[in-house]
Protein backbone atom coordinates (compact mmCIF):
# COMPACT_ATOMS: atom_id res chain seq x y z
CA UNK A 1 0.00 0.00 0.00
CA UNK A 2 1.54 3.47 -0.96
CA UNK A 3 1.16 6.82 1.33
CA UNK A 4 -0.35 9.47 -0.05
CA UNK A 5 1.51 12.29 0.95
CA UNK A 6 -0.04 15.04 3.72
CA UNK A 7 0.41 18.59 1.79
CA UNK A 8 -0.34 22.24 3.71
CA UNK A 9 -2.36 24.16 1.73
CA UNK A 10 -3.79 27.89 1.99
CA UNK A 11 -7.17 28.42 1.23
CA UNK A 12 -9.13 31.90 0.47
CA UNK A 13 -13.03 31.67 0.64
CA UNK A 14 -15.15 34.67 0.18
CA UNK A 15 -18.89 34.61 1.55
CA UNK A 16 -21.34 36.79 0.19
CA UNK A 17 -21.48 40.66 3.06
CA UNK A 18 -24.71 39.03 4.52
CA UNK A 19 -22.43 37.10 6.19
CA UNK A 20 -21.24 39.09 8.14
CA UNK A 21 -24.41 38.99 10.34
CA UNK A 22 -23.44 35.83 11.37
CA UNK A 23 -19.53 34.95 10.91
CA UNK A 24 -19.56 32.49 12.88
CA UNK A 25 -21.68 30.20 10.88
CA UNK A 26 -19.80 31.37 7.63
CA UNK A 27 -16.42 30.36 9.30
CA UNK A 28 -17.80 26.82 10.77
CA UNK A 29 -19.11 25.87 7.05
CA UNK A 30 -15.37 26.25 6.18
CA UNK A 31 -13.97 24.43 8.90
CA UNK A 32 -16.97 22.09 8.93
CA UNK A 33 -15.63 21.40 5.30
CA UNK A 34 -12.17 20.88 6.13
CA UNK A 35 -12.99 18.73 8.89
CA UNK A 36 -15.50 16.44 6.30
CA UNK A 37 -12.56 15.58 4.43
CA UNK A 38 -10.18 15.16 6.97
CA UNK A 39 -8.16 18.12 7.09
CA UNK A 40 -5.99 19.36 10.02
CA UNK A 41 -6.54 23.14 10.44
CA UNK A 42 -3.43 24.92 11.29
CA UNK A 43 -4.69 28.39 11.22
CA UNK A 44 -8.06 30.24 10.38
CA UNK A 45 -8.63 34.06 10.25
CA UNK A 46 -11.28 36.34 8.92
CA UNK A 47 -9.46 37.73 6.41
CA UNK A 48 -11.53 41.09 5.44
CA UNK A 49 -14.73 42.31 4.42
CA UNK A 50 -14.05 44.44 0.86
CA UNK A 51 -15.83 45.92 -2.14
CA UNK A 52 -15.40 43.11 -4.94
CA UNK A 53 -13.84 44.03 -8.20
CA UNK A 54 -17.14 42.79 -9.89
CA UNK A 55 -20.67 41.73 -8.86
CA UNK A 56 -20.78 37.89 -7.70
CA UNK A 57 -24.26 36.72 -7.73
CA UNK A 58 -26.01 40.17 -7.34
CA UNK A 59 -23.27 41.04 -4.39
CA UNK A 60 -21.09 43.69 -4.46
CA UNK A 61 -18.89 43.52 -1.34
CA UNK A 62 -18.04 40.31 0.58
CA UNK A 63 -16.19 38.61 3.73
CA UNK A 64 -13.01 36.93 3.04
CA UNK A 65 -11.50 33.70 5.49
CA UNK A 66 -7.83 33.12 4.75
CA UNK A 67 -7.12 29.39 6.41
CA UNK A 68 -3.80 27.09 6.52
CA UNK A 69 -4.47 23.38 6.67
CA UNK A 70 -2.99 19.84 6.12
CA UNK A 71 -5.12 17.77 3.61
CA UNK A 72 -3.64 14.54 2.23
CA UNK A 73 -3.04 15.18 -1.61
CA UNK A 74 -5.96 12.29 -2.53
CA UNK A 75 -8.90 13.92 -0.87
CA UNK A 76 -8.21 17.36 -2.25
CA UNK A 77 -10.56 16.74 -5.38
CA UNK A 78 -13.00 15.70 -2.37
CA UNK A 79 -12.60 19.02 -1.11
CA UNK A 80 -13.11 21.26 -4.24
CA UNK A 81 -16.12 19.11 -5.19
CA UNK A 82 -17.96 20.16 -1.76
CA UNK A 83 -17.02 23.48 -1.97
CA UNK A 84 -18.15 24.12 -5.38
CA UNK A 85 -21.28 22.67 -4.52
CA UNK A 86 -22.09 24.72 -1.83
CA UNK A 87 -24.16 27.46 -1.75
CA UNK A 88 -23.15 29.48 1.06
CA UNK A 89 -19.43 29.90 -0.63
CA UNK A 90 -19.14 32.24 -3.21
CA UNK A 91 -15.42 31.30 -4.13
CA UNK A 92 -12.68 30.06 -2.82
CA UNK A 93 -8.91 29.48 -4.27
CA UNK A 94 -6.70 26.99 -2.34
CA UNK A 95 -3.14 26.81 -3.49
CA UNK A 96 0.06 24.72 -1.92
CA UNK A 97 1.13 26.65 1.00
CA UNK A 98 4.88 25.68 0.66
CA UNK A 99 6.27 29.18 0.58
CA UNK A 100 5.47 29.19 4.31
CA UNK A 101 7.16 27.79 7.37
CA UNK A 102 5.09 26.31 10.20
CA UNK A 103 5.64 29.03 12.50
CA UNK A 104 4.89 31.47 10.03
CA UNK A 105 1.23 30.06 9.30
CA UNK A 106 0.85 29.34 13.23
CA UNK A 107 1.43 33.40 13.70
CA UNK A 108 -1.21 34.21 11.11
CA UNK A 109 -3.95 32.61 13.40
CA UNK A 110 -6.94 34.58 14.27
CA UNK A 111 -9.87 32.00 15.64
CA UNK A 112 -9.77 34.48 18.93
CA UNK A 113 -9.90 37.39 17.13
CA UNK A 114 -12.72 36.40 15.47
CA UNK A 115 -14.44 34.79 18.31
CA UNK A 116 -14.24 38.29 19.85
CA UNK A 117 -15.45 39.61 17.11
CA UNK A 118 -18.25 37.58 17.01
CA UNK A 119 -19.06 37.96 21.15
CA UNK A 120 -18.97 42.11 19.47
CA UNK A 121 -20.88 41.99 17.12
CA UNK A 122 -23.98 39.56 18.81
CA UNK A 123 -23.89 42.08 21.86
CA UNK A 124 -24.40 44.99 19.36
CA UNK A 125 -26.89 42.76 17.81
CA UNK A 126 -28.52 42.64 20.88
CA UNK A 127 -28.58 46.40 21.93
CA UNK A 128 -29.88 46.98 18.90
CA UNK A 129 -33.02 44.84 19.13
CA UNK A 130 -33.26 46.35 22.76
CA UNK A 131 -33.13 49.30 21.29
CA UNK A 132 -36.01 48.73 19.18
CA UNK A 133 -37.68 47.23 21.08
CA UNK A 134 -37.81 50.19 23.77
CA UNK A 135 -38.40 52.37 20.40
CA UNK A 136 -41.89 50.06 19.71
CA UNK A 137 -43.33 49.56 22.99
CA UNK A 138 -42.91 53.54 23.04
CA UNK A 139 -44.37 54.20 19.92
CA UNK A 140 -46.80 51.69 20.94
CA UNK A 141 -47.54 53.28 24.36
CA UNK A 142 -47.97 56.53 22.28
CA UNK A 143 -50.34 55.30 19.79
CA UNK A 144 -52.09 53.58 22.97
CA UNK A 145 -52.39 56.95 24.83
CA UNK A 146 -53.84 58.44 21.45
CA UNK A 147 -56.51 55.41 20.99
CA UNK A 148 -57.22 56.30 24.52
CA UNK A 149 -57.81 59.75 24.31
CA UNK A 150 -59.97 59.52 21.18
CA UNK A 151 -61.70 56.66 23.16
CA UNK A 152 -62.91 58.66 25.52
CA UNK A 153 -63.51 61.51 23.75
CA UNK A 154 -65.84 59.37 21.04
CA UNK A 155 -68.61 57.99 24.09
CA UNK A 156 -68.95 61.53 25.29
CA UNK A 157 -70.34 62.93 22.14
CA UNK A 158 -72.67 59.99 21.86
CA UNK A 159 -73.99 60.04 24.85
CA UNK A 160 -75.02 63.07 24.80
CA UNK A 161 -78.95 62.85 24.02
CA UNK A 162 -79.50 66.36 22.80
CA UNK A 163 -80.10 66.91 19.51
CA UNK A 164 -77.94 68.09 17.18
CA UNK A 165 -77.64 72.17 16.41
CA UNK A 166 -79.46 72.93 12.91
CA UNK A 167 -77.73 75.53 11.23
CA UNK A 168 -80.76 77.55 9.75
CA UNK A 169 -80.40 77.60 5.62
CA UNK A 170 -79.25 80.07 4.33
CA UNK A 171 -82.48 82.20 3.25
CA UNK A 172 -81.23 85.41 1.61
CA UNK A 173 -81.12 86.31 -1.51
CA UNK A 174 -78.28 86.22 -3.43
CA UNK A 175 -77.17 89.75 -5.08
CA UNK A 176 -76.93 90.14 -8.41
CA UNK A 177 -74.28 92.17 -9.91
CA UNK A 178 -74.08 95.77 -10.44
CA UNK A 179 -74.35 97.14 -13.44
CA UNK A 180 -71.62 99.23 -13.94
Amino acid sequence: MSETAINIYEGMFLFPQSATADLAAASQHVLDHLEKVGGEVVSFRKWDDRRLAYPIKGNKRGVYFLGFFKLSADKFASLERNLLLSEDVLRFLITRADHLSAEQMEALEGRTELADEIKLRGEQKADEVSASVRATTRAEREAGDEAGDEATEAPKAEDSEAPAEETPADTTDAEEPAAS
